[in-house]
Formats: C-alpha cells, sequence, structure tokens
C-alpha cells in the first residue's frame, strides 16, 4: 500500500486501510473501490490522505499502532470520560475504563512487529480532541516502551496521557477552535486547561496522582518557559516530559478546523531542533531513534531525481528508510530500484510526494 494525497486519487482505486471517523466507526473499510462521489465525500469531510492498494508495493507490509477495534475503544473511553465531566457528575470517574483500555494498547503495541513504521492515522475534521488524546497516548507508550518503563509505568503513563487534555472540557468550544489569532485572556483561558484537568482527575482515588500530574504538566517546557507553573528540567516529573515531546508531535501533524498538518518529517526535524529549551534532551534522543522521521508508505522524491516510496525502517538510521523507486525524472523505469538510504550517504530524501 501507498499514502496518496487525495487530490491524486483516482476514481477506482483500492482503499487498502479503513477510514475511520472521530468515535472510531469505519467510513470505509478496506477493500472499497474509491467513486468520485466516495473521493469528493471525504474532502468535504477534511481527509487529506489515503492509505491506496499498489500492486507493485504488494510486499510492503504497513504495520498500524493499534488495531481499529482498540482505536475505537478508546474513543469511547475518552468520550465516556467527557460526559461524566461535561454533566459534572457527583460520581468518580471510569478509571477502570480507562485501565482496561490502555491495558489494552499496550498489548496491540508489544505484539506490533513494527510500531517504528507507522503512526501514520487518517483523520478528517472530526473532533480533534478524541484523535490528539488517542493518538499522543499510543507515541507515549512508544517512548515509554523504549525507556525500558515497567507495565506498571506504562499503564500510569498511559493514563495520565489518554486524558491529558480532559480539561479542554472547561474551555468555551469558540475559544478553543478560534479560526483568528487569540486574544490575551483566551489564551490565559486555554494555558488553565492544565489546572483544570488536574483538579479534575486528583480527587479520583482510583487514579495515581502521578497519572494526574500529566494533565498537569505536559505544557512545562525543560527551559522553565511553559506553563502552568514555570517548572525547570527535571523539576518537571517524566511522564509530563516524555507527554510534552508527544503532545507537540502529534499535535503538529494533526489537522485542525484552523490550520493544515505538516509532514511528520517536518514535525520530527522541530521536535529534535528543540533539546535544551522545550525538551528533555535524553527523552528526544528515544524520540529521534523510534519515531519514523518518513512512515512507511510515504511517496518521497531523492536527490537523484527519481521518485517512489518508503518501504522500510531503518532502526539504526530513521531519516534514512528503505525506499523503492518507480520513476526517474518523472518517467516510469522499466524496473522498479530498491535502496536502502543508509548505503547511498549520496542521495537524500528532498521532499515528501504522495502522488
Amino acid at each position: 500500500m501507498r499514502l496518496v494525497n487525495i487530490r491524486y486519487v483516482e476514481e477506482g482505486s483500492i482503499l487498502a486501510r479503513p477510514v475511520l471517523n472521530s468515535s472510531g466507526t469505519v467510513l470505509l473499510r478496506a477493500g472499497v473501490h474509491l467513486t468520485a462521489s466516495y473521493i469528493e465525500r471525504l474532502k468535504t469531510l477534511g481527509y487529506d490522505v489515503l492509505f491506496i492498494q499498489d500492486d507493485r508495493l504488494d510486499d510492503v507490509e504497513v504495520h498500524i499502532a493499534i488495531t481499529a477495534q482498540t482505536r475505537e475503544v478508546a474513543y469511547k473511553s475518552i468520550e465516556l470520560i467527557s460526559k461524566y465531566i461535561e454533566r459534572d457528575s457527583k460520581d468518580s470517574l471510569p478509571i477502570d475504563n480507562i485501565r482496561s483500555t490502555v491495558q489494552q494498547m499496550i498489548n496491540d503495541l508489544l505484539s506490533s512487529s513494527d510500531i517504528l513504521g507507522n503512526l501514520t492515522e487518517i483523520q478528517g475534521y472530526d473532533d480533534y480532541t478524541f484523535h490528539h488524546s488517542v493518538n499522543t497516548t499510543i507515541i507515549s507508550l512508544i517512548l515509554g516502551m523504549a525507556s525500558g518503563y515497567t507495565e506498571q509505568k506504562l499503564i500510569e503513563l498511559g493514563m495520565g496521557v489518554l486524558m491529558h487534555d480532559i480539561g479542554k472540557i472547561k474551555i468555551p468550544e469558540e475559544v478553543l477552535n478560534k479560526r483568528s489569532p487569540l486574544t490575551g485572556a483566551e489564551f490565559e483561558e486555554i494555558k488553565r486547561h492544565t489546572t483544570y484537568g488536574f483538579e479534575i482527575l486528583r480527587k479520583n482515588n482510583d487514579l495515581s496522582l502521578l497519572s494526574a500530574h500529566v494533565a498537569y504538566q505536559h505544557q512545562e517546557k525543560w527551559d522553565g518557559s511553559g506553563y502552568p507553573r514555570g517548572l525547570k528540567g527535571s523539576s518537571i516529573h517524566e511522564y509530563g516530559r516524555l507527554a510534552a515531546v508527544a503532545d507537540v508531535y502529534e499535535a503538529l501533524t494533526s489537522k485542525r478546523v484552523y490550520r493544515n498538518a505538516i509532514e511528520p518529517n517536518e514535525a520530527y526535524e522541530y521536535i529534535v531542533s528543540q533539546g535544551n529549551t522545550h525538551f528533555d534532551p535524553q527523552i528526544l534522543e528515544v524520540f529521534k531513534k523510534n519515531i519514523a522521521v518518513y512512515p512507511s508508505g510515504s511517496g518521497v522524491l531523492l536527490s537523484n531525481g527519481q521518485r517512489g516510496n518508503v518501504i522500510k525502517q531503518n532502526l539504526a538510521f530513521p531519516n534514512r528508510p528503505f525506499v523503492r523507486v518507480f520513476y526517474e525524472n518523472e518517467k516510469v523505469l522499466t524496473a522498479p530500484i530498491d535502496y536502502n538510504l543508509a548505503e547511498y550517504p549520496s542521495i537524500m530524501i528532498i521532499a515528501v510526494d504522495n502522488r
């Protein structure tokens, strides 16, 4: 399969991966032949890219981080928590539901043969908060696993990250989704979501206080320039420091109603550039080795004028994956060429090109 910008998806193309909405419900299943009306409808809903079957890449498997079933469970767990808070229920939050969901996510990640290869999920304009919370949890768990966390620490981390933005329920929607620049007062209100979330979560005895601190600290910065308390360095709990990296990476690579997503390689470069300022350098080292710069299936343009798709990740060199080339200066090659870019230092990826 390959990742294709929806502008280049042709009628009759076959979906290689299902398209889900923000509730985890399947809008179009894998194997569907795309009609012109399907393509136009997906454009209207804000979907920018799709995974399309391609016979030339039949031997290439693009694994998903968690199953569609687990993703749906995770969305519903966040929705359930949100409804409890919105109706100001006096009952304790359904924390066992969150714990079970995180355990299911951990199990999926542990059984995946290539969690580095693809974190890309197809997203439209639907509820960003659910999508962001689930994807940020996946990234955080991957970083936690790579850091050698025990299962108990992974559960604590995952539960905190899954609910890290829960305080945004207290923020007016017109402020959260404002297309024009925020006023000073509006930005101050946005910043309060960390405190709101912490106050909500800390009241639940079934939830570790360390998990609640993820909501409180995920906007703190390594150099002390973050909020709400301006904590610096190791004064920020390790869960907060790790969640901060995952939160920003996921936000940059996700589409919002007021801005487009940026490519994973651009988000990767931004995150890495913020070492010693916004992010813990040690966690950045883990990030650099465990998050794909160019996700499997992505179309790429090489410095030698050739164009193709990423077919496999290089664990030792995340920015130099395996690439299968089909075109040279826009002419179709008589036979594809497979490169391990780690073995060709003179050939660089110069652009993402999802055609």
